[in-house]
């Protein structure tokens, strides 16, 4: 671009920028290479593509060219005037001096003579200096800009590392949200925006937060198949929703047109979410594209790795067939209620006669009646208490803050609520027994014990029924809860 070029662009016009004076192009615009089809194997000469010149590259572009022209006038008026003077006492003093030597000295010669050289000179001295002036100019714009895009690469780092510190600090996706919708009111403050994010089966988009003007850009958009963005996985901007080719999502969405960035949130590489913000109609600035894809590509990173850490703690504390906690898992939950004081009782659960529904029916529907009794346990319990798999068909079920005949009474409910299941003939009929104890202050593993005898002791009364121990009421009589010494097993007592 020449020196003086600058001055005549025009907003929308194309131009040669090259170098510094790219202005921090904000899309990204680079020489490409041409192939030449028609001899295999060769390339045509590299081409710098033509970039058109935003509003705002514009502006900026003028900015710089009117500060760099002021400040090489105001350095370069002083020494012009003072060599032209130099030239003109220069050549007034040696005309003097000529004529002294030689004899001949008189005063109207020599003024005529320094007269005469400095109109003669002047121009030539005006027009090197303009030369100089130019190239001045045009290094000081393509200085002021490397200025400017070194500050704003120094802005946008500091975005990114004050960002990644605020995201590395939250701890859910709650969190995470809440940072994101601070750095949308820091970074795009005049633009409603907002978050989409995919359900847990991805086929739907949830508007998570909305911030800016009217609170958000409110787009109607419901799957991530409709988004352009989430479909395409990269970044789509309209600067005029009446265009044949903006996005159909935009048509009367406000009362003029308006423009819209959308840029897609992907975790683990799987886009599943959009950032979306509208504003007035035009080409939308770089720094608002880039702040969203900012925000976007790191709120993605922590979100997806948030949700790797909880499907990793979820295998590591839960069984996969049921979902409950394994047992390592419950017994660190009960340490937890015994060092707060927390009182609880103790339930434990076996399905009855499990072994030889397996033997008949196999283990795929096995593992169905498993499910469903887990189903129908996790119906009538709280959600404070917890649920194990212990092994097997053994469940244990802890209930916090509850009488020992309280929670006898919600394993009679559970009793019912599986009998209305499987009588819906998914699986084989199959019922279940319980054995109740209190904690009453002794180790967990005692405790245990004790449901594990009243357990037993309700296997042994006819099984399909809730015994608590020490006090175990059956339509039979009572029963006695069984001694630990005496605890043996019948192949046929599950």
């Amino acid at each position: 671009m020449g020196a003086d070029s600058a001055e005549n662009i025009e907003p929308g016009d194309t131009a040669e920028v090259t170098g510094a004076n790219s202005m921090a192009d904000d899309h990204g615009d680079t020489p490409t290479t041409a192939r030449d089809d028609s001899t295999p194997g060769s390339f045509s000469p590299t081409v710098t593509a033509p970039t058109v010149v935003t509003g705002e590259q514009f502006a900026s572009l003028a900015a710089d060219r009117a500060a760099s022209r002021e400040s090489v006038m105001n350095q370069s008026r002083g020494p012009l005037l003072g060599g032209i003077s130099a030239v003109v006492v220069t050549v007034f003093l040696g005309s003097i001096l000529t004529q002294a030597i030689v004899g001949e000295a008189q005063f109207r010669l020599p003024f005529v003579t320094a007269v005469l050289t400095a109109v003669l000179i002047t121009p030539m001295l005006v027009f090197v200096a303009r030369m100089a002036q130019n190239r001045a100019i045009h290094s000081g714009t393509v200085e002021l800009a490397n200025q400017r895009n070194l500050a704003q690469e120094a802005r946008r780092r500091e975005l990114e590392s004050s960002l990644a510190r605020g995201l590395d600090m939250a701890g859910s996706e709650e969190e995470v949200l809440v940072v994101v919708e601070r750095a949308f009111d820091a970074l795009v403050p005049e633009r409603p925006v907002e978050l989409l994010l995919a359900d847990s089966s991805r086929a739907h988009l949830e508007r998570k937060l909305g911030a800016g003007p009217d609170g958000g850009a409110h787009c109607p958009v419901s799957t991530p198949e409709e988004c352009v963005a989430t479909r395409h996985a990269r970044t789509s901007v309209f600067s005029d929703s009446e265009a044949l080719d903006a996005c159909p999502k935009l048509v009367d969405r406000t009362d003029s047109a308006c423009s819209a960035i959308c840029v897609p949130v992907s975790v683990m590489g799987r886009a599943v979410g959009v950032v979306h913000a509208i504003g007035p109609k035009g080409e939308p600035r770089g720094t608002a594209i880039e702040n969203l894809q900012t925000i976007a590509n790191q709120a993605g990173t922590r979100l997806g790795m948030i949700r790797l850490m909880s499907e990793t703690t979820v295998q590591a504390t839960t069984d996969p067939l049921t979902g409950f906690l394994n047992r390592r898992s419950l017994e660190n939950r009960v340490r937890t209620l015994t060092r707060a004081g927390t009182g609880f009782t103790l339930v434990m659960a076996d399905l009855d006669r499990f072994k030889l529904l397996n033997d008949r029916h196999g283990h795929s529907t096995g593992d169905r009646a498993l499910r469903q009794f887990c189903e129908a346990l996790r119906t009538c319990v709280r959600p404070e208490d917890l649920l194990g798999r212990y092994g097997g068909e053994e469940f244990v079920v802890v209930l916090p803050s509850c009488a020992p005949h309280t929670a006898a009474a919600v394993m009679d409910r559970v009793r019912e609520e599986l009998a209305r299941r499987v009588e819906r003939g998914d699986v084989p009929v199959f019922t279940a027994s319980f054995g109740v104890a209190s904690d009453d202050e002794e180790p967990f593993e005692d405790i245990v014990q004790r449901a594990d005898d009243a357990l037993l002791s309700a296997k042994r009364a006819g099984r399909d029924r809730v015994l608590v121990y020490g006090e175990h009421e059956t339509p039979m009589g009572t029963v006695a809860a069984l001694p630990a010494s005496d605890r043996t097993r019948s192949a046929d007592a599950g």
